[in-house]
């Protein structure tokens, strides 16, 4: 029997109520402004949240019950749901967003131990354990609670979680052509992580604080310096996600 993945889950409960914290102090005129992804306000990114939360519990209940249960039906559902989603009243906006976010907690907690070893498939068709779902919300959380834009930056997200970012962004660039050779480094030199590593290329190597490695890595605005060794500027990095 596989344990459940307590830290991440609490990461989730912790970055949910961060997001759901930044939705709940923005006024209903702010929805409309723009969040800090080209193209959607903050409308959409609450939505979208909304929404994925809810596509989460599509998974959980594949691992669960062994049936197929995609994350969301087509890629045209989920945007048609975004825009239907952004264009409604705040409050009812604000309400959904609070409503997917028990569903997802209850089915979090209701999950038997025997299945978080369960596979099931991300919407970008990469096959993962179910134990993988909490993570896969705590980036969602954490992360856009900053691009909504309303003054919270990564000095805010916890330490590991920021470390568990980096991480991730190392094994998607790892041996990336389109990544540059990069080695993030912390200012103590505890922690390196190699993104686009290219044989024969020296890494530009980059160190700050977590918070601003992190952000960094993720393509959002660093909230701390970030000191490059050598002349030139910071290598620029693919998207991430």
């Amino acid at each position: 029997m596989s344990a459940r993945p307590g830290a991440m889950l609490e990461w989730v409960t912790k970055g949910t109520a961060a997001f759901e914290t930044a939705v709940h102090w923005m006024t209903d005129v702010g929805f409309a402004r723009p969040s800090a992804l080209p193209g959607w306000s903050r409308a959409h990114l609450v939505a979208h949240v909304a929404h994925n939360a809810d596509a989460l519990v599509n998974l959980l209940n594949w691992a669960r019950t062994s049936v197929e249960t995609p994350m969301y039906a087509s890629a045209d559902q989920r945007a048609r749901e975004i825009e239907e989603g952004a264009r409604r009243h705040p409050g009812e906006l604000r309400a959904e967003l609070l409503a997917a976010d028990g569903r997802l907690a209850a089915a979090l907690a209701a999950l038997p131990g025997e299945c978080w070893d369960a596979t099931v498939r991300t919407a970008r068709g990469r096959e993962v354990p179910a134990s993988q779902v909490p993570w896969m919300r705590v980036r969602e959380v954490w992360v856009h609670a900053v691009d909504l834009n309303v003054d919270a930056t990564f000095d805010e997200i916890p330490h590991d979680v920021c470390a568990a970012l980096i991480d991730d962004v190392a094994g998607s660039f790892r041996d990336r052509p389109d990544c540059p050779s990069t080695e993030l480094r912390t200012e103590d030199g505890a922690r390196t992580w190699l993104l686009g590593a290219s044989a024969g290329v020296e890494p530009v190597v980059i160190s700050g604080d977590l918070p601003s490695l992190a952000a960094y890595a993720t393509g959002r605005p660093v909230p701390g310096p970030l000191h490059p060794a050598g002349p030139g500027s910071l290598p620029k990095l693919p998207a991430w996600l």
